[in-house]
């Protein structure tokens, strides 16, 4: 059984897309650097839908290794 990942619809990544600026917004960025949730959902995502993602949040974990 495949596990879904709720991250598209978290309430803290919705308030950091409204203000990054905010104490919730910037809790939420930080909190991303070791989620193994976030983790998880980043890596089942498509190198393009990652390559947005990275872009959109400064996100440079995880990096993919060959």
């Amino acid at each position: 059984m495949e596990k879904k990942h709720n991250c598209q619809q978290c309430p803290l990544r919705r308030r950091y897309d409204r203000s990054p600026k905010s104490l919730l917004g910037r809790f939420w960025r930080w909190h991303i650097n070791f989620c193994p949730g976030w983790k998880a959902y980043f890596l089942s995502l498509s190198e393009e839908e990652r390559h947005v993602l990275r872009k959109q949040y400064a996100f440079h974990k995880p990096q993919i290794r060959n």
